[in-house]
């Protein structure tokens, strides 16, 4: 705990808590966001990289809930049929880890801010990506692409794969299940590539646990929600929110 306050005050440390319940929440319920939720919100609380260690392993551990709720077996099948993605974002993620301890922090904050208020406000327009069937593989490479270059600086790497597999109108079982698995081998690789770029060191990691058991009992309370509410609405009220949160961030992106 000691080491986690001077990085932060107390009052902050519970908001970040609070932000990691929330996000837990919102993931259960419709599959993704969490990352998105908690760099949005903490970044404009403590540094970006500090709002990135905080993530990471929330992440990890809430995604493995997600991606096996249908057991191993399910989760394999889904590895090998997405394969090229996660293979070409894994060495995108590993490359682009490396820029969170170079850029400043105004364009961090710009990399991160400008793909969350675009894809939020694609999402709310009502627009969604359709895909042709002639080299689908390689329209799968491009997109796994981007979206490991984006999750290895920002930890966000869910808005390429959520429109990914919306295009390819995934069924909503299986795209629950696929986007915990991507995600879930994809924050493994996140915090490999962190411990190397000193994101996640001595004085991060006690954040990023103490995150933990409140992204999972949110997690496990959206999961419990899921099936009750009305899904379209709330997740377009989450876009909303989003879509603020990544404003405030290209704001202090654009003014320092």
């Amino acid at each position: 705990m000691s080491t986690i306050l001077t990085l932060m005050t107390p009052e902050i440390l519970g908001f970040a808590l609070l932000v990691a319940l929330l996000a837990g929440i919102v993931k259960g319920m419709v599959g993704f966001a969490m990352p998105m939720i908690m760099i949005s919100l903490l970044g404009s609380f403590v540094a970006p990289d500090v709002a990135l260690a905080g993530l990471i392993l929330p992440t990890l551990i809430t995604n493995g809930m997600q991606a096996l709720r249908q057991g191993w077996r399910a989760a394999w099948e889904s590895i090998k049929q997405f394969r090229l993605f996660m293979a070409i974002g894994l060495v995108a993620m590993l490359v682009s880890a490396q820029l969170v301890r170079v850029l400043p922090q105004e364009v961090l904050l710009l990399m991160i801010g400008v793909p969350v208020v675009i894809f939020c406000a694609v999402q709310l327009a009502g627009w969604q990506l359709r895909l042709p069937t002639r080299g689908r593989g390689w329209i799968e490479a491009g997109i796994g692409g981007f979206a490991g270059f984006i999750g290895g600086f920002s930890g966000v790497w869910g808005p390429p794969t959520v429109m990914y597999l919306t295009a390819l109108d995934t069924p909503k079982a299986e795209n629950m299940r696929v986007q915990g698995v991507i995600y879930g081998l994809g924050a493994v690789a996140l915090f490999g590539a962190h411990v190397g770029s000193g994101v996640m060191r001595a004085e991060t990691l006690p954040f990023s646990v103490a995150m933990i058991v409140p992204a999972m009992l949110g997690t496990w309370l959206g999961f419990q929600i899921q099936d009750r509410i009305d899904q379209r609405a709330f997740r377009k009220a989450t876009l909303a929110v989003l879509l603020i949160a990544g404003l405030n961030l290209v704001r202090r992106g654009l003014t320092g």
